[in-house]
């Protein structure tokens, strides 16, 4: 089954429709790309997926925990690199809401960071940084 349907709209724009919910996102080159940059640019998309492919599977493992993740903010910074132009690090940084966190508990949400299928289908040489940042 197709996964998402691609349209070029011009201007070095698209319009990206998830099949299955159809939910649509638009696509813009960014400003330094000779681009408008006012929408995600594809690359923007590769680092938010990272980030929260990342926090879904921290989800998964909070929730068969009984942890409480809800409220879990990320922060996600794109690094370009040139010749060839490319994403060369996306920083993913987690702050998690003010709760009662053991350090078990800790260790077990942290554990999972890099093995969420994001992480583990980008090419190795993209640095993948993450920091944690808990409460207290």
């Amino acid at each position: 089954m197709i996964t998402v349907k691609t349209k070029y709209l011009g201007d070095l724009r698209t319009d990206n429709t998830h099949v299955q919910s159809g939910n649509r996102i638009t696509t813009d080159a960014p400003l330094d790309n000779r681009g408008k940059g006012e929408f995600f640019s594809p690359t923007d998309l590769l680092a938010t997926a990272l980030g929260s492919c990342i926090l879904t599977i921290m989800g998964i493992k909070a929730r068969d925990h009984g942890i409480d993740l809800e409220g879990t903010e990320v922060e996600i910074t794109k690094i370009m690199a040139d010749n060839p132009r490319r994403v060369a690090e996306v920083v993913v940084e987690f702050f998690f809401p003010p709760k009662k966190y053991t350090e078990t508990d800790r260790r077990l949400i942290e554990s999972v960071a890099g093995i969420s299928p994001v992480p583990l289908s980008l090419h190795p040489d993209l640095k993948q940084t993450i920091h944690f940042h808990w409460p207290g």
